[in-house]
Protein backbone atom coordinates (compact mmCIF):
# COMPACT_ATOMS: atom_id res chain seq x y z
CA UNK A 1 0.00 0.00 0.00
CA UNK A 2 1.19 3.54 -0.78
CA UNK A 3 1.37 6.14 1.99
CA UNK A 4 -1.22 8.29 0.20
CA UNK A 5 -3.69 5.38 0.29
CA UNK A 6 -3.33 4.81 4.04
CA UNK A 7 -6.21 6.55 5.82
CA UNK A 8 -5.66 6.86 9.59
CA UNK A 9 -8.07 7.65 12.40
CA UNK A 10 -6.28 8.72 15.59
CA UNK A 11 -7.85 8.33 19.04
CA UNK A 12 -6.46 10.08 22.12
CA UNK A 13 -7.18 12.72 24.73
CA UNK A 14 -4.37 14.00 27.02
CA UNK A 15 -0.95 15.60 26.46
CA UNK A 16 0.62 12.14 26.25
CA UNK A 17 -1.10 11.52 22.90
CA UNK A 18 -0.22 14.79 21.17
CA UNK A 19 3.40 14.00 20.12
CA UNK A 20 2.22 10.76 18.48
CA UNK A 21 -0.39 12.61 16.44
CA UNK A 22 2.17 15.27 15.54
CA UNK A 23 4.68 12.60 14.45
CA UNK A 24 2.12 11.14 12.03
CA UNK A 25 1.49 14.53 10.43
CA UNK A 26 5.20 15.38 10.20
CA UNK A 27 5.76 11.93 8.72
CA UNK A 28 3.39 12.78 5.89
CA UNK A 29 0.57 10.44 6.87
CA UNK A 30 -3.06 11.12 6.03
CA UNK A 31 -4.95 11.47 9.32
CA UNK A 32 -8.57 11.61 8.18
CA UNK A 33 -10.09 11.98 11.62
CA UNK A 34 -9.36 12.45 15.31
CA UNK A 35 -11.51 10.96 18.06
CA UNK A 36 -11.19 12.54 21.49
CA UNK A 37 -13.11 13.08 24.73
CA UNK A 38 -16.02 15.54 24.87
CA UNK A 39 -15.29 19.02 26.18
CA UNK A 40 -15.79 19.34 29.94
CA UNK A 41 -16.12 21.93 32.66
CA UNK A 42 -12.98 22.51 34.71
CA UNK A 43 -11.54 24.91 37.28
CA UNK A 44 -13.25 27.15 39.78
CA UNK A 45 -14.97 29.10 37.03
CA UNK A 46 -16.29 25.86 35.47
CA UNK A 47 -15.02 26.95 32.09
CA UNK A 48 -15.49 24.61 29.15
CA UNK A 49 -12.16 22.94 28.38
CA UNK A 50 -11.20 20.94 25.31
CA UNK A 51 -8.69 18.09 25.38
CA UNK A 52 -5.04 18.61 24.43
CA UNK A 53 -5.56 16.38 21.39
CA UNK A 54 -8.55 18.41 20.23
CA UNK A 55 -6.59 21.66 20.52
CA UNK A 56 -3.78 20.23 18.39
CA UNK A 57 -6.22 18.74 15.87
CA UNK A 58 -8.05 22.04 15.39
CA UNK A 59 -4.75 23.91 14.95
CA UNK A 60 -3.92 21.47 12.14
CA UNK A 61 -7.36 21.55 10.48
CA UNK A 62 -8.17 17.91 11.27
CA UNK A 63 -11.68 16.48 11.48
CA UNK A 64 -12.65 15.94 15.14
CA UNK A 65 -15.33 13.65 16.58
CA UNK A 66 -16.21 13.69 20.31
CA UNK A 67 -18.65 10.88 21.10
CA UNK A 68 -20.11 10.49 24.59
CA UNK A 69 -20.82 6.82 23.84
CA UNK A 70 -18.62 4.82 21.49
CA UNK A 71 -21.49 2.49 20.56
CA UNK A 72 -23.78 5.36 19.59
CA UNK A 73 -25.24 4.69 16.14
CA UNK A 74 -24.62 8.25 14.98
CA UNK A 75 -20.94 8.04 15.92
CA UNK A 76 -20.52 4.65 14.23
CA UNK A 77 -21.97 6.10 11.02
CA UNK A 78 -19.60 9.10 11.20
CA UNK A 79 -16.61 6.84 11.90
CA UNK A 80 -17.40 4.55 8.97
CA UNK A 81 -17.73 7.59 6.70
CA UNK A 82 -14.07 8.43 7.35
CA UNK A 83 -13.16 5.19 5.54
CA UNK A 84 -10.05 4.58 7.62
CA UNK A 85 -8.02 1.44 6.98
CA UNK A 86 -5.96 1.88 10.19
CA UNK A 87 -6.83 3.20 13.64
CA UNK A 88 -4.31 4.27 16.29
CA UNK A 89 -5.11 4.61 20.00
CA UNK A 90 -2.94 6.56 22.45
CA UNK A 91 -4.32 7.26 25.95
CA UNK A 92 -8.01 6.86 25.16
CA UNK A 93 -10.98 4.86 26.39
CA UNK A 94 -11.58 1.14 26.01
CA UNK A 95 -13.05 0.56 22.55
CA UNK A 96 -16.00 -1.70 21.74
CA UNK A 97 -15.40 -4.36 19.11
CA UNK A 98 -17.60 -2.58 16.58
CA UNK A 99 -15.03 0.24 16.64
CA UNK A 100 -11.65 -1.51 16.93
CA UNK A 101 -12.54 -4.19 14.37
CA UNK A 102 -13.70 -1.68 11.76
CA UNK A 103 -10.54 -0.92 9.70
CA UNK A 104 -9.04 -3.56 7.40
CA UNK A 105 -5.52 -3.13 8.83
CA UNK A 106 -6.75 -3.22 12.42
CA UNK A 107 -6.43 -0.90 15.42
CA UNK A 108 -3.24 -0.67 17.42
CA UNK A 109 -2.60 0.90 20.81
CA UNK A 110 0.46 2.50 22.41
CA UNK A 111 0.71 1.29 26.03
CA UNK A 112 3.10 2.72 28.63
CA UNK A 113 4.58 -0.56 29.88
CA UNK A 114 6.32 -3.67 28.65
CA UNK A 115 3.25 -5.83 28.20
CA UNK A 116 2.07 -8.21 29.51
CA UNK A 117 3.32 -6.45 32.65
CA UNK A 118 1.20 -3.59 33.99
CA UNK A 119 -1.96 -4.00 32.00
CA UNK A 120 -4.45 -1.31 32.95
CA UNK A 121 -5.04 2.43 33.19
CA UNK A 122 -2.07 3.51 35.37
CA UNK A 123 1.09 1.69 34.21
CA UNK A 124 3.47 4.63 34.79
CA UNK A 125 2.23 5.08 38.36
CA UNK A 126 2.49 1.43 39.33
CA UNK A 127 5.93 0.89 37.81
CA UNK A 128 7.23 3.62 40.14
CA UNK A 129 5.17 2.56 43.14
CA UNK A 130 6.60 -0.95 42.83
CA UNK A 131 10.17 0.36 42.58
CA UNK A 132 10.88 -0.87 39.06
CA UNK A 133 14.16 0.21 37.48
CA UNK A 134 13.08 -0.56 33.91
CA UNK A 135 9.76 -0.02 32.17
CA UNK A 136 8.93 0.58 28.53
CA UNK A 137 6.45 1.05 25.73
CA UNK A 138 4.44 -1.42 23.69
CA UNK A 139 2.44 -1.16 20.50
CA UNK A 140 -0.10 -3.95 20.07
CA UNK A 141 -3.26 -4.78 18.14
CA UNK A 142 -6.49 -4.46 20.11
CA UNK A 143 -8.63 -7.50 20.79
CA UNK A 144 -11.60 -8.32 23.02
CA UNK A 145 -9.76 -8.08 26.36
CA UNK A 146 -7.94 -5.10 27.88
CA UNK A 147 -4.26 -4.83 26.90
CA UNK A 148 -3.96 -8.46 25.78
CA UNK A 149 -3.55 -8.18 22.01
CA UNK A 150 -0.63 -9.31 19.84
CA UNK A 151 2.51 -7.26 20.36
CA UNK A 152 4.03 -5.38 17.45
CA UNK A 153 7.00 -3.54 18.99
CA UNK A 154 8.46 -2.83 22.44
CA UNK A 155 11.11 -0.44 23.71
CA UNK A 156 12.70 -0.43 27.16
CA UNK A 157 13.06 2.77 29.17
CA UNK A 158 15.24 3.09 32.26
CA UNK A 159 13.74 4.53 35.43
CA UNK A 160 16.17 6.70 37.38
CA UNK A 161 16.12 6.92 41.18
CA UNK A 162 14.77 10.46 41.09
CA UNK A 163 12.09 9.94 38.41
CA UNK A 164 8.50 10.65 39.37
CA UNK A 165 5.33 10.30 37.29
CA UNK A 166 5.89 13.70 35.69
CA UNK A 167 9.44 13.07 34.47
CA UNK A 168 8.80 9.47 33.41
CA UNK A 169 5.59 10.49 31.63
CA UNK A 170 7.53 13.03 29.55
CA UNK A 171 10.26 10.53 28.64
CA UNK A 172 7.67 7.99 27.53
CA UNK A 173 5.56 10.56 25.70
CA UNK A 174 8.40 11.45 23.32
CA UNK A 175 9.69 7.88 22.90
CA UNK A 176 6.12 6.75 22.37
CA UNK A 177 5.66 9.03 19.38
CA UNK A 178 8.74 7.45 17.79
CA UNK A 179 7.39 3.96 18.40
CA UNK A 180 3.99 4.86 16.93
CA UNK A 181 5.65 6.15 13.78
CA UNK A 182 7.88 3.07 13.55
CA UNK A 183 4.80 0.86 13.89
CA UNK A 184 2.87 2.67 11.16
CA UNK A 185 5.86 2.57 8.82
CA UNK A 186 6.13 -1.19 9.29
CA UNK A 187 2.40 -1.73 8.79
CA UNK A 188 2.63 0.27 5.57
CA UNK A 189 5.58 -1.87 4.44
CA UNK A 190 3.77 -5.06 5.49
CA UNK A 191 6.86 -6.03 7.51
CA UNK A 192 5.34 -6.64 10.95
CA UNK A 193 5.03 -10.03 12.63
CA UNK A 194 2.76 -9.55 15.68
CA UNK A 195 3.50 -11.92 18.57
CA UNK A 196 1.04 -13.36 21.09
CA UNK A 197 1.64 -11.97 24.59
CA UNK A 198 1.95 -15.47 26.04
CA UNK A 199 5.36 -15.67 24.31
CA UNK A 200 6.61 -12.79 26.50
CA UNK A 201 5.80 -14.46 29.83
CA UNK A 202 8.76 -16.08 31.56
CA UNK A 203 8.02 -19.29 33.49
CA UNK A 204 6.74 -18.54 37.03
CA UNK A 205 6.73 -14.81 36.28
CA UNK A 206 4.20 -12.82 38.33
CA UNK A 207 2.22 -10.39 36.20
CA UNK A 208 1.55 -7.07 37.90
CA UNK A 209 -1.51 -5.01 37.02
CA UNK A 210 -2.04 -1.25 36.83
CA UNK A 211 -5.70 -0.53 37.62
CA UNK A 212 -7.22 2.93 37.70
CA UNK A 213 -6.26 4.79 40.88
CA UNK A 214 -8.93 6.02 43.27
CA UNK A 215 -8.46 8.56 46.07
CA UNK A 216 -8.38 5.86 48.74
CA UNK A 217 -5.51 4.16 46.89
CA UNK A 218 -3.34 7.25 47.33
CA UNK A 219 -3.22 7.54 51.12
CA UNK A 220 0.23 7.19 52.69
CA UNK A 221 0.69 4.44 55.27
CA UNK A 222 3.38 5.69 57.66
CA UNK A 223 3.75 2.14 59.01
CA UNK A 224 5.48 1.19 55.77
CA UNK A 225 9.25 1.28 55.25
CA UNK A 226 10.96 4.49 54.04
CA UNK A 227 11.69 3.05 50.58
CA UNK A 228 8.07 1.92 50.18
CA UNK A 229 6.81 5.40 51.07
CA UNK A 230 9.42 7.07 48.85
CA UNK A 231 8.33 5.00 45.83
CA UNK A 232 4.65 5.53 46.69
CA UNK A 233 5.01 9.32 46.76
CA UNK A 234 6.97 9.57 43.50
CA UNK A 235 4.63 7.07 41.87
CA UNK A 236 1.76 9.49 42.45
CA UNK A 237 3.52 12.83 41.88
CA UNK A 238 2.38 15.19 40.53
CA UNK A 239 -0.91 13.45 39.79
CA UNK A 240 -3.07 12.21 41.42
CA UNK A 241 -0.70 12.91 44.39
CA UNK A 242 -0.30 10.94 47.60
CA UNK A 243 -2.13 12.33 50.60
CA UNK A 244 -2.17 12.12 54.38
CA UNK A 245 -3.77 13.78 57.41
CA UNK A 246 -1.92 16.26 59.62
CA UNK A 247 -3.54 15.85 63.05
CA UNK A 248 -3.04 18.08 66.11
CA UNK A 249 -2.93 16.86 69.71
CA UNK A 250 -6.43 18.29 70.25
CA UNK A 251 -7.90 16.67 67.14
CA UNK A 252 -7.65 19.38 64.45
CA UNK A 253 -7.19 17.72 61.05
CA UNK A 254 -5.61 19.18 57.91
CA UNK A 255 -5.61 17.22 54.64
CA UNK A 256 -2.20 17.35 52.95
CA UNK A 257 -0.86 16.22 49.58
CA UNK A 258 2.78 15.14 49.48
CA UNK A 259 4.74 15.61 46.25
CA UNK A 260 8.40 15.11 47.05
CA UNK A 261 10.28 13.28 49.79
CA UNK A 262 13.74 11.89 50.51
CA UNK A 263 14.92 9.05 52.70
CA UNK A 264 17.09 9.86 55.70
CA UNK A 265 19.51 7.00 56.46
CA UNK A 266 18.49 4.79 59.38
CA UNK A 267 19.83 6.11 62.69
CA UNK A 268 18.94 2.92 64.62
CA UNK A 269 16.39 4.86 66.64
CA UNK A 270 13.08 3.44 67.83
CA UNK A 271 10.44 5.01 65.61
CA UNK A 272 6.81 6.03 66.06
CA UNK A 273 5.15 6.08 62.60
CA UNK A 274 3.73 9.51 61.80
CA UNK A 275 5.67 11.39 64.46
CA UNK A 276 7.12 14.72 63.29
CA UNK A 277 10.54 16.23 63.94
CA UNK A 278 11.30 19.73 62.62
CA UNK A 279 13.21 22.92 63.26
CA UNK A 280 10.10 24.88 62.28
CA UNK A 281 12.01 26.60 59.47
CA UNK A 282 13.78 24.38 56.97
CA UNK A 283 13.04 20.69 57.45
CA UNK A 284 10.11 18.45 58.22
CA UNK A 285 10.87 14.80 58.98
CA UNK A 286 8.36 12.02 59.59
CA UNK A 287 9.04 8.76 61.36
CA UNK A 288 8.06 5.54 59.59
CA UNK A 289 8.24 1.87 60.50
CA UNK A 290 12.03 1.77 60.26
CA UNK A 291 13.44 5.18 59.38
CA UNK A 292 12.82 8.82 58.56
CA UNK A 293 11.22 10.50 55.56
CA UNK A 294 12.08 14.10 54.80
CA UNK A 295 9.26 16.04 53.12
CA UNK A 296 10.35 18.79 50.72
CA UNK A 297 7.18 19.66 48.74
CA UNK A 298 3.57 19.50 49.90
CA UNK A 299 0.17 21.15 49.62
CA UNK A 300 -2.40 21.94 52.30
CA UNK A 301 -6.02 21.51 51.25
CA UNK A 302 -7.19 24.74 49.61
CA UNK A 303 -3.63 26.05 49.20
CA UNK A 304 -0.99 25.96 46.47
CA UNK A 305 1.81 23.43 46.23
CA UNK A 306 4.82 24.79 48.13
CA UNK A 307 8.26 24.05 49.49
CA UNK A 308 8.49 22.80 53.05
CA UNK A 309 10.20 26.07 54.03
CA UNK A 310 7.25 28.14 52.84
CA UNK A 311 4.86 25.74 54.54
CA UNK A 312 6.64 25.94 57.90
CA UNK A 313 6.78 29.73 57.80
CA UNK A 314 3.00 29.87 57.49
CA UNK A 315 1.98 26.98 59.75
CA UNK A 316 1.78 27.55 63.50
CA UNK A 317 2.65 25.03 66.24
CA UNK A 318 3.68 22.22 63.86
CA UNK A 319 5.40 20.50 66.82
CA UNK A 320 1.93 19.75 68.23
CA UNK A 321 0.94 17.71 65.17
CA UNK A 322 1.56 14.24 63.75
CA UNK A 323 0.71 12.50 60.46
CA UNK A 324 -1.89 9.76 60.13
Amino acid sequence: MNKKDLRIVFMGTPDFAVPSLKALLVGGYNVVGVITAPDREAGRGRKIMMSSVKKFAIENNLTVLQPFKLKDEGFIVELKALKANLQIVVAFRMLPEIVWAMPELGTFNLHASLLPQYRGAAPINFALINGETITGLTTFFLDKKIDTGRIIYQEEIKISDDDDVGTLHDKMMEKGSELVLKTVNSILDDSIEPIDQSKFIVKNEVLRSAPKLNKEDCQINWNNSPITIYNFVRGLSPYPASHTSLVSDNGIIHKVKIFKVDIIPNTDTKFTPGKISTDGKKYLNVETESGLINISELQLSGKKRMSVGDFLRGFQNIENYHFE
